[in-house]
């Protein structure tokens, strides 16, 4: 939940890098609140209501964090823009995503892996 407050505090910082454990954390409780808050329109009848309030505001968080996790494996934010590509651009969005990121700074700031052993 940490990771998912983090992204939330960072809210459109597109700058700096993010580690596969706050990306994956995020999508996880993303998609967590997005399960429950679909229930609760469904049990009180609001078509979707508090659903889609949630999804507009996690807009910008969910493209920021996913920047600056292309940016710890040193490839620009601009290629989020591959996943306009059907089925293939998510795909390899995917796995770039999944990828360690790079050991050191790089271009884009200093790794965070090695600020949190430093703390």
């Amino acid at each position: 939940m940490n990771y998912f407050i983090a992204v939330l505090k960072k809210y459109a910082d597109f700058n700096g890098r993010a580690r596969r454990s706050e990306y994956w954390y995020f999508v996880l409780f993303f998609f967590i609140f997005n399960i429950a808050l679909a229930l609760f329109d469904f049990l009180l009848e609001t078509y979707a209501v508090f659903y889609g309030l949630f999804n507009l505001a996690m807009i910008i968080p969910a493209i920021a964090v996913g920047v600056r996790r292309l940016h710890d494996i040193g490839k620009s934010g601009w290629l989020y823009m591959i996943s306009f590509i059907p089925v293939i651009g998510g795909i390899w969005l995917l796995i770039l995503f999944c990828k360690p990121g790079v050991e050191g700074s790089n271009e884009f700031g200093s790794d965070p892996k090695e600020l949190a052993e430093a703390e």
